[in-house]
C-alpha cells in the first residue's frame, strides 16, 4: 500500500513539475501555457484593439483598421442615476453650422444653416456652483484645462501656451478679452471648435465642458465662484452673471 502511495505521489510531483516547467517560456510577452484563456480574456469586440493580430494570428486585412466606431446619433452614455448628471449628459441640442463640415471636419454630422453660435449666447451653464461643490469643480476644471487647453491657451489663460510661444499657432485669445461671451457660446466653441481650435466633443463629455466653462470664468475674474463663510457668494462674484451661480 505504501509503495503504491509513494508511486502515486512521485507521479503527481513529476506531473505538476512538468506542467509548471512547460508553461514557462523565454518570450517575455507570452503568457505561457494558459488554462481556459477565454474565461479571463474576452474574445469579444473591444474598442481600440488591433484585431489584425489576435493570439499570434495575423490578419493583414484588419491591421490598422479602426475598431472603435462613432456611437449612433442621440446615444446617451450611462452616467449613473443622479438626475442632475443625467440631464447634463443628454445630447447637445444645438447644431454646428454647415461651414464646419469643411473647416472642422464635421463630415456626416447633423448640421444647420443657422448660426447657432449666436443663439447660444443666451444658454446658461446648467452645472450650478454652490459653496459645497465649488472647490471640487475648480479642482476638476484645473485638471481638464491642464490636459486639454493649457498647451495653447496658456497656464494663465492669456493665450501664451507652449504651442503659441513656439510659433506653431497664432491668434489664441486672452480669456480676459472674452468676458462678454455667454456660457453657451463658450460651451459651443469647445464642443464644435472655433477658429483654429478643433472640436473637443469626442474628448470631453458635456459635464466636463461645462466644468471648463466655470474654470475659464475664473481667468476672467479671480473671485468667480468664491463663497463666504455663510455660504453666500462674495460681493465680487455676485456682480457676475447670475445664471452662472446658484444662489
Amino acid at each position: 500500500m505504501k509503495i503504491k502511495f509513494k508511486a502515486l505521489a512521485s507521479f503527481a510531483i513529476v506531473s505538476v513539475s512538468a506542467l509548471i516547467l512547460g508553461s514557462c517560456t523565454s518570450n517575455a510577452d507570452s503568457p505561457g501555457l494558459e488554462y481556459m484563456p477565454d474565461m479571463y480574456r474576452s474574445p469579444a469586440i473591444e474598442p481600440y484593439v488591433d484585431y489584425g493580430e489576435v493570439r499570434g494570428r495575423i490578419n493583414e486585412d484588419l491591421k490598422l483598421h479602426q475598431s472603435a466606431l462613432t456611437p449612433p446619433a442621440g446615444t446617451v452614455p450611462y452616467c449613473g442615476t443622479d438626475s442632475e448628471t443625467v440631464m447634463l449628459m443628454l445630447p447637445y441640442f444645438r447644431k454646428a453650422n454647415v461651414a464646419f463640415r469643411e473647416t472642422h471636419g464635421l463630415y456626416g454630422a447633423d448640421l444647420t444653416t443657422v448660426d447657432e453660435y449666436i443663439a447660444a449666447a443666451g444658454d446658461v451653464n446648467p452645472y450650478k456652483l454652490t459653496a459645497e461643490n465649488s472647490e471640487g469643480v475648480f479642482k476638476k476644471g484645473k485638471e481638464l484645462y491642464t490636459a486639454m487647453c493649457q498647451h495653447c491657451h496658456g497656464e494663465k489663460g492669456d493665450g501664451n501656451g507652449p504651442m503659441v510661444v513656439s510659433g506653431a499657432y497664432a491668434g489664441v485669445p486672452n480669456y480676459k478679452d472674452r468676458s462678454n461671451l455667454g456660457d453657451g457660446q463658450m460651451f459651443y466653441s469647445i464642443y464644435y471648435g472655433k477658429g483654429a481650435m478643433g472640436s473637443h466633443a469626442s474628448q470631453l463629455n458635456k459635464k466636463e465642458i461645462w466644468t471648463l466653462v466655470h474654470y475659464v470664468r475664473r481667468f476672467q475674474n479671480a473671485e468667480y465662484g468664491k463663497f463666504d463663510a455663510s455660504g453666500m457668494m462674495t460681493a465680487v462674484a455676485a456682480a457676475l452673471p447670475a445664471d452662472t451661480l446658484k444662489k
